[in-house]
């Protein structure tokens, strides 16, 4: 609860609260421009100082780091748990916070293992918190509160203001417990009690910030309902991992990274061939024998192989020569009597009476010419089949003399030949490891898939348990969601507020059935807070508080703003939470409230306006 909000700058007007309902309000001018809008009156400014002095960011571009405001320190009181402190923060050292108390339960200015000490006094009041546990830390807590402490003040850095704050106020754990990657924050949480303008607060009640992610959603909702709000987070978690595998699948598929991967068929295919190849390699190797003359033979071998096709082609000569000459001697011989007077008788001579002796000389000439040639014929015949006896016969050596080389050369090779084919086989090899883990990458990658559906549909189940588990906690808020919106709307089951099990996680809805009146969004907002609110009261004794900026009820029918202001009112002092409403004067309800019911009584002494230069809450105005 927050008691009292002031400066060391002298034109801010104080602000001081009390119980339950508290309405801070400002006098708006007609013709005010919208510069003075922005900053005149500082509605808006306030639910920032809030935030300032909560923890909250404070940017180079945050007003109170301003020229005209950085130079000032901005300070609360407030009351945490039954304890009352101060905190002061200023935009010049804005990761510094001073803080004073004189609680003994926190005696060291909030150190994270004395708040959790303190902490633990509510959260017996929390499902699922070990009552056994805080027995040791109730017994020293309560004796604590009987001593006298003079106050003592301290500077802490914003961050562990934060955690301190997250410990106090929400039960959050520090140290080791706190490292778990998706998880509720003191900031998220306290942004639902107050909602920024800025931010986007007043889009949706599920919803604080138009930056919020989703799984943060989720995990605050869920946690402020009092579910379990691991359950969100492990869906995050698998969500990271399957957007990787999401990634890394759509680059196999758009060929990124294909040539590296491939599908596993395609791998298993080349991984074979690929052994294969190196179990052939690997034999060769161990069969293989080095040959010093490796080059010189493989000459010689080569000028054989020449020689023998000189020989054949010179056989191929010769061969045809033999067949002439066969030939020749097969049509020569002597011509006879009658072939010679023939011969004469064509050639139209008359022979003398010539003695017969004449003629048988001539006969005798030709044959004896003829068989000189048939002499030499035989002759050129045997001298071309024993130069062909003769080739083949060096062609046999030849031929002898080349087997013998080449099964040298088949049985081994040049050292140069061997480091080439260990050098392979090393290369064959590599390729074969490299295949085999692609392989395995792919196989799991493709596998993958199967296991996060499986792994997700665990989780819903887990989720679907827990909200079952947990369904008296979540009656008690669909209930009090339905009777606030039903008291705002004068029916029955105006609202509804559903929790269920989705495969993205639990799904939160909260809805006011309406006719799409302008508005409707601010009161379905308005309930949902309400509704956490009071939970969070009735869980615990912190004295905690909601507060909604004026833009919450832009839009919204005057009758039920004035409703509910009336159930805010309400349900604050019944509940023991703070309930703070900042409103421009003109658009206070006229009408709507009941008999009896008088807004002015929870008017603030500090009005603001807009009219005068000094009328804001800081009582200047700047850009």
């Amino acid at each position: 609860m927050i008691q009292k909000i002031s400066s060391d700058l002298e034109s801010f007007k104080t602000l001081r609260f009390g119980p339950g309902l508290n309405v801070l309000l400002a006098d708006k001018s007609r013709d005010a421009s919208d510069r003075q809008s922005r900053n005149g009156a500082g509605k808006t400014s306030f639910v920032e100082l809030v935030h300032f002095l909560f923890g909250g960011d404070a940017k180079p571009d945050s007003i109170f780091r301003s020229e005209a405001l950085k130079e000032s320190s901005f300070s609360a009181e407030v009351e945490i748990g039954g304890i009352r402190m101060s905190v002061t923060r200023s935009g010049r050292r804005p990761r510094h916070i001073q803080l004073e108390t004189s609680a003994q339960g926190w005696p060291e200015t909030l150190d994270p293992p004395t708040i959790l000490h303190q902490a633990t006094l509510t959260a017996a009041m929390v499902p699922g918190s070990d009552s056994a546990d805080l027995h040791g830390s109730q017994t020293r807590a309560a004796s604590a509160e009987d001593s006298t402490l003079v106050p003592r003040s301290r500077t802490k850095s914003n961050e562990e203001w934060k955690q301190s704050l997250g410990c106090a106020w929400y039960e959050l754990p520090i140290g080791a417990e706190s490292a778990q990657r998706f998880r509720p924050s003191f900031r998220s949480l306290f942004s639902f009690a107050a909602r920024r303008q800025q931010a986007g607060g007043f889009q949706e009640p599920t919803k604080h910030s138009n930056f919020q992610q989703p799984w943060d959603q989720q995990i605050s909702i869920a946690y402020l309902l009092g579910l379990d709000w691991t359950i969100p987070g492990q869906f995050q978690e698998l969500k990271e991992r399957e957007r990787v595998v999401k990634s890394l699948r759509q680059a196999v598929r758009s060929g990124v990274v294909g040539s590296q991967l491939g599908t596993s068929a395609d791998l298993r295919t080349k991984l074979t061939i690929s052994e294969a190849l190196a179990d052939r390699a690997r034999k060769q190797l161990e069969r293989f024998q080095v040959v010093p003359r490796y080059r010189e033979l493989e000459i010689e071998a080569d000028e054989i192989t020449a020689r023998i096709s000189d020989l054949n082609t010179e056989n191929v000569v010769d061969r045809a020569l033999l067949s002439e000459l066969q030939s020749s001697i097969t049509s020569e011989e002597a011509p006879g009597h009658d072939d010679i007077s023939g011969l004469y008788a064509e050639a139209g001579i008359v022979l003398p009476g010539l003695p017969r002796r004449r003629l048988e000389e001539v006969a005798t000439f030709h044959r004896a010419i003829t068989e000189n040639r048939r002499s030499h014929l035989d002759a050129e015949i045997a001298s071309a089949k024993d130069r062909i006896a003769a080739r083949d016969q060096t062609k046999g050596r030849l031929d002898q003399r080349r087997g013998q080389i080449m099964e040298l050369l088949g049985s081994g090779g040049a050292l140069e030949h061997y480091t080439s084919l260990r050098e392979e086989l090393g290369r064959v090899e590599g390729e074969v490891e490299v295949l085999r883990e692609r392989l395995a990458t792919t196989e799991q990658l493709e596998s993958t898939q199967s296991d996060l559906k499986l792994e997700r549909a665990k989780l819903v189940k887990a989720l679907e348990s827990d909200i079952h588990e947990r369904r008296e906690i979540i009656r008690d808020a669909i209930l009090m969601f339905e009777d606030l919106s039903s008291s705002l709307y004068e029916r029955a089951l105006a609202g509804r507020l559903t929790v269920a099990a989705a495969p993205i996680g639990p799904k939160f809805e909260a809805r006011i059935d309406s006719d799409r009146s302008k508005g409707i969004t601010n009161m379905q907002i308005f309930c949902f807070d309400l509704m956490l609110a009071e939970l969070r009261a009735r869980q615990d004794c912190s004295n905690g508080f909601l507060i909604h900026d004026s833009h919450l009820f832009d839009g919204v029918d005057e009758r039920q703003v004035a409703k509910a202001l009336e159930l805010g009112a309400e349900r604050a002092e019944t509940s023991g939470f703070q309930y703070i409403v900042t409103m421009n004067s003109d658009a206070v309800p006229r009408e709507g409230f009941k008999a009896g019911f008088d807004l002015s009584e929870y008017y603030m002494e500090a009005r603001l306006t807009d009219a005068t230069e000094d009328g804001g809450l800081f009582g200047l105005r700047f850009n």
